[in-house]
């Protein structure tokens, strides 16, 4: 997910913030991705996490190919083997084909990259990738709900609401199909960490994301 700096920095600083807590990490993206998350697999044969991390979201799903971009170095070790992992900047060229895609996914990673330009050109590429129909699922923290506690994370450089994103994605060329403001809470570091049940239920419930919900979900297709 974090992408400024390169190398022993990014990770440090992701050893950092996630490393007590990875465990517990992957028990709730197992959830996301049970409960939530895999309605936007259906059919997909080609699916690449964009900012993938320690792979919290691409090894809880099942496609025939599947695609990470991240810079971390760490990244590789994390990933299931079947994972093809793209090690460079998300806002230059992929190594993919145009229309080679079915799904873009992404999680809390643009507002990590260093300004708005690159943010367009990273989902710009998407754009590109992805063929007909395929969609782009972006999620990440909303800088109208979290307010200043979004820069308690020093690699924080792009604040972006669900508003922002429909704006840039539909110039690009994209249909919106959601656009939630509100959908999971903030942030997991530093915070007693969920049971399962919980994020379970939680999922389930929407009216309590209009209470506890500070990061948006945007969903689009490609025209």
């Amino acid at each position: 997910m974090l992408v400024s700096g390169s190398g022993e920095p990014l990770r440090n600083q992701y050893r950092r913030r996630f490393g007590a807590e990875e465990a517990t990490r992957q028990r709730v993206w197992r959830v996301l991705v049970d409960v939530w998350f895999n309605r936007y697999m259906a059919g997909v044969d080609d699916v690449l996490d964009l900012g993938c991390g320690w792979g919290w979201f691409i090894n809880h799903v099942s496609a025939e190919n599947r695609f990470g971009i991240d810079l971390n170095p760490d990244t590789r070790d994390h990933l299931d083997s079947e994972v093809i992992l793209f090690e460079q900047c998300a806002d230059v060229h992929w190594p993919l084909d145009d229309d080679s895609l079915d799904l873009v996914f992404s999680s809390n990673f643009l507002e990590h990259l260093p300004d708005r330009n690159s943010v367009r050109r990273t989902l710009t590429e998407a754009h590109r990738c992805l063929r007909s129909g395929g969609h782009l699922v972006l999620m990440g923290p909303n800088i109208k709900y979290v307010g200043g506690a979004y820069w308690d994370f020093f690699d924080h450089y792009v604040p972006l609401t669900e508003t922002s994103l429909v704006e840039v994605t539909e110039l690009i060329g994209f249909t919106t199909e959601t656009a939630l403001g509100r959908f999971l809470p903030y942030t997991m570091v530093g915070k007693p960490q969920p049971p399962s049940l919980l994020v379970n239920l939680y999922l389930r419930f929407p009216p309590l994301w209009k209470v506890l919900g500070k990061q948006f979900l945007v969903v689009t297709r490609k025209k």
